[in-house]
C-alpha cells in the first residue's frame, strides 16, 4: 500500500463529537512503516478531543451507510488505535456519557472482519493480511455477537474506503494492543477521585473487606493478609493463627488455600480453595491446620469436586466458537436444521450442567449448618461461577442490582479470575469465556424467576458487552495486582505477580481508575432505567426475608461428618486430607476416592440427598431451584442473535416507547397485507386497529 493523504469529508469533527487541532483540519497523513499505519498528526489530547479516550488517535475514516437496520443510517466509519466506531450524521457523543456508545467496537472485540465487493466477492481479512480490492461494504463481527455492516459511498471516495479498511486490519495486527488499554482516570472523565465514592465497593482496602464481612454476619471470620499469592485481603476463621494460615496454604495449588467465599444467614459457610499441592509433604501440624480451615468450626464438612460433571476450559471455548459461528447472518446451517446445529454446539448443555451443579450445592449449603468447600485446581474459574450461582439461588440479597454487582466484584474481580486471558484479549491458548457462561446461567434464572431479580436482561447485556471495553480495567487485567498497579496502587503482592516488587506506601491507596460499575459515564439515564426489572416484586427484598443469625430452620449435622460430593451424590470420607493415611494418593489430588455412579436426579429430587436418619428438611425460604431439562434451558436470543436484526423482531420490549415501536412495526406489516383482502371487505378491514380487535 502506497502512502496516501486522506481527504477530509464534511465536518468530520462534528460527526466524531470532537474538536481537531488547527493543523489537523487538512486531514491526517498516513505512511507505510513496517506494515503499520501511523498518523503524522499529533496525538489527540483528552481535553481537546472530547470524543477520544486518553491516548487515542484517529487513524482513518470514510463516509458510509450503516446497513442491516431500519432505516439505514448515513454517517462516518472511523478507525482509531483503540476502536472502530460508526457515527451517524448529526450524532454527537454526549458529554454526560463520554466513554461509550452503541456504535463502538473495541479492536479487541473484533472477532471477524470481511470486505465485500459486488454480489460474490468476499475477503476474510485477518490481522496483517493485504486487501485485494476496494471494498463496497465492510462487515465487522464482534466477539459479543454484535454486527456492524457499513456500505461505502462511491463518487471519488473509494481511496478512503480502502484506507479505513486497511487501518482496521493493521491496527488489529499490533501485538501490543492490549497494553494500550490503560483505563481512564477519574479526572479524565470529569470526576474527582478524592471525594467520589465508588458505586460498588471495590474491595481494595481492608475496610471494604471488614464492612462486607459484617454485612454477611460472618462473626467467626476475620480479614487476613498473610498469603501474598491471593488477593491482598481474604477471610479466614477467627481462631486460626497467621502461622497456621501460612502452613495450610502452602499445601494447595498456587498457595490458594481454603478461605471464606460467602456466609449463609442460617450459619453455613461456603469456602473455596485450589487443589491439594501434589508435591507437598505436610507434617502433623500442617495437616491439623488444613483440617481446621476446611472445617471452619463446623462438625459437618462437604468437599465438592468443582470440575466434576462440568466442561473443561477447552470445551467451553469450542462451544462458544461454534455458537458464534452459528449465529452469524451468513451461517451455513439450513433453517430447518438450525436447532439441531444449536444443540451440536453443546453450549446449552454446559449451561444446564452449571445450573444443575449450583442447584445441588445450594441444597447442601441451606439444608443444614455445615462447611461446604469448593475445590478446583486453579481456583479461578468454576469456583467463582458456582459460588456466584449458589448465592443467587440461596438469598434474595444477591438478586438485587447492588447485591449482584458486589457479588461479581468479590467472586470474580477480587478473587483473581483471569479475564484478560479467558476472553482471548492476549491471544493465549487458555481462552475460555467462563464469565460469559456465568452470565448466560444468570439469564436463564431471570427467565425462570422473573419476579425474583431486581435487574433486567438489559443489565446483563451491558455487563456482557463491558467485558471488552477500553475505558475500564475491571475486565482487562488478569489479577487484582495488575489492575491496582495500572491504577496507581502498589499493593504488597508476592513476586509471582510483581517481579519488580517495591514496598508499598503506608496506608490504603485508593484506585483512581474507573470501574465497570461507573454506568453513569457510559450509559445515559434512560438506558440505566432499563437496568431495572419492571416485574421485580419488592416483597422479595432481603429485609423481609430472613433476619441475620437466625439458624432455627437448619438442623445441626452429626458430629465429625465428612463427605465428598461428586457426580450428584454424597460419599462418606474417613478424613478431610489425602495425606494422612496414604501419601501415594497425592498424585490424584482431590479425587483420591472412587466415585459413585452419576445420579440421574438432583439432590432436591433425592429428598436432598441426605441419609434417612437425618430426617426430612423443609425447603428454606428464599431458595430457588431452577429447572434444567429440555426446553427449560433456552437460547439467549437478544444477546447471541444481535447480528440478525430480523430475528429480534417480536422480542418483548423493555419500555413503553419500545412497545410503541413494535406496535408501529406490526401495524406497518398489516398495511402491507391489506391489499390482499377482497375489494368488498377492504373498506372494513383496512384499519389495523380494527383488524387487531377482530382477531381477539
Amino acid at each position: 500500500m502506497v502512502a496516501a493523504e486522506v481527504i477530509p469529508g464534511p465536518r468530520i469533527g462534528e460527526a466524531w463529537g470532537l474538536t481537531l487541532h488547527p493543523l489537523q483540519h487538512s486531514g491526517p497523513k498516513f505512511v507505510q512503516r513496517t506494515g503499520m499505519l501511523e498518523p503524522r498528526s499529533r496525538q489527540l489530547d483528552g481535553h481537546v478531543a472530547s470524543g477520544c479516550l486518553p491516548g487515542e488517535q484517529i487513524l482513518a475514516w470514510a463516509p458510509g451507510v450503516r446497513k442491516g437496520l431500519e432505516p439505514e443510517l448515513p454517517g462516518t466509519l472511523i478507525c482509531t488505535n483503540l476502536r472502530v466506531t460508526f457515527q451517524p450524521c448529526g450524532w454527537q457523543r454526549s458529554q454526560e456519557t463520554p466513554l461509550s456508545s452503541e456504535y463502538d467496537f473495541a479492536l479487541v472485540n473484533i472477532g471477524r472482519l470481511e470486505a465485500v465487493s459486488g454480489l460474490s466477492r468476499v475477503q476474510l481479512l485477518r490481522p496483517g493480511s493485504p486487501l485485494k480490492f476496494i471494498p463496497e461494504e465492510i462487515l465487522i463481527h464482534g466477539r459479543d455477537f454484535r454486527l456492524l455492516r457499513v456500505a461505502f459511498e462511491a463518487g471519488g471516495l473509494e481511496p478512503q474506503a480502502f484506507q479505513v479498511t486497511m487501518a482496521i486490519v493493521q491496527a488489529r495486527a499490533q501485538n501490543s494492543q492490549v497494553q494500550q488499554y490503560a483505563g481512564i482516570p477519574l479526572s479524565k472523565a470529569g470526576q474527582s477521585s478524592g471525594s467520589r465514592k465508588p458505586p460498588v465497593p471495590l474491595l481494595e482496602t481492608s475496610e471494604d473487606w471488614e464492612a462486607e464481612r459484617k454485612k454477611q454476619g460472618a462473626r467467626g471470620w476475620r480479614v487476613s493478609t498473610v498469603n501474598e499469592s491471593l488477593p491482598r485481603y481474604f477471610w479466614v476463621p477467627k481462631r486460626t493463627l497467621d502461622s497456621e494460615v501460612r502452613r495450610a496454604f502452602g499445601h494447595f495449588h498456587q498457595g490458594r488455600g481454603p478461605r471464606l467465599s460467602w456466609h449463609h444467614p442460617g450459619g453455613s459457610d461456603l469456602l473455596r480453595c485450589g487443589g491439594f499441592y501434589t508435591a507437598s509433604d505436610p507434617n502433623k501440624e500442617d495437616i491439623r491446620a488444613v483440617e481446621s480451615m476446611l472445617q471452619a468450626g463446623h462438625s459437618d464438612v462437604v468437599l465438592v469436586d468443582t470440575v466434576d460433571e462440568l466442561p473443561s476450559l477447552a470445551d467451553v471455548q469450542l462451544a462458544h466458537l461454534r455458537l458464534r459461528a452459528l449465529c452469524l447472518p451468513d451461517s451455513s446451517a439450513a433453517e430447518e436444521k438450525w436447532l439441531s446445529a444449536l444443540e451440536g454446539t453443546r453450549w446449552l448443555d454446559y449451561v444446564r450442567s452449571c445450573l444443575r451443579k449450583a442447584s445441588d450445592i445450594s441444597v447442601l449449603v441451606t439444608s443444614r449448618v455445615r462447611s461446604v468447600v469448593l475445590q478446583e485446581r486453579g481456583d479461578r474459574d468454576f469456583n467463582g461461577l458456582l459460588s456466584s450461582l449458589v448465592q443467587l439461588l440461596s438469598v434474595p440479597e444477591a438478586r438485587t442490582l447492588l447485591g449482584f454487582q458486589s457479588l461479581v466484584q468479590r467472586e470474580w474481580v477480587a478473587a483473581g479470575h483471569p479475564f484478560l486471558t479467558r476472553l482471548g484479549v492476549t491471544g493465549a491458548s487458555e481462552e475460555a469465556p467462563v464469565f460469559l457462561l456465568f452470565l448466560d446461567c444468570v439469564w436463564q434464572l431471570l427467565q425462570q424467576f422473573p419476579a425474583e431479580f431486581e435487574f433486567s436482561e438489559f443489565f446483563l447485556l451491558a455487563l456482557h458487552d463491558s467485558a471488552r471495553v477500553p475505558d475500564t480495567l475491571t475486565f482487562l487485567r488478569d489479577t487484582p495486582w495488575e489492575r491496582g498497579k495500572q491504577g496507581g496502587q502498589f499493593n504488597s503482592y508476592t513476586q509471582i505477580y510483581n517481579p519488580g516488587y517495591c514496598q508499598p506506601p503506608a496506608g490504603n491507596s485508593v484506585n483512581s481508575q474507573l470501574s465497570v460499575w461507573d454506568w453513569d459515564l457510559r450509559y445515559n439515564s434512560e438506558q440505566i432505567l432499563q437496568f431495572h426489572n419492571p416485574g421485580y416484586d419488592p416483597e422479595h427484598c432481603p429485609d423481609s426475608w430472613l433476619p441475620r443469625q437466625q439458624p432455627s430452620f437448619m438442623v445441626p449435622g452429626p458430629p465429625s461428618a465428612v463427605w465428598l460430593f461428586s457426580r450428584g451424590a454424597l460419599t462418606p470420607l474417613n478424613q478431610l486430607c489425602p495425606w494422612r493415611d496414604n501419601p501415594s494418593l497425592l498424585a490424584v489430588s482431590s479425587r483420591w476416592l472412587p466415585r459413585a455412579a452419576i445420579s440421574s436426579e438432583s439432590l432436591a429430587d433425592q429428598e436432598w440427598g441426605l441419609p434417612s436418619h437425618w430426617g426430612a428438611c423443609p425447603l428454606p425460604p428464599g431458595l430457588l431451584l431452577p429447572g434444567y431439562l429440555g426446553p427449560q434451558i433456552r437460547l439467549w436470543r437478544r444477546c447471541y442473535l444481535r447480528g440478525r436484526p430480523e430475528v429480534q423482531k417480536g422480542l418483548s420490549a423493555p419500555t413503553i416507547s419500545g412497545l410503541q415501536d413494535e406496535l408501529s412495526h406490526l401495524q406497518e406489516l398489516l398495511r402491507k397485507w391489506t391489499p390482499r383482502i377482497s375489494p368488498e371487505d377492504h373498506s372494513k378491514k383496512r384499519d389495523p386497529n380494527t383488524i387487531l380487535s377482530q382477531s381477539r
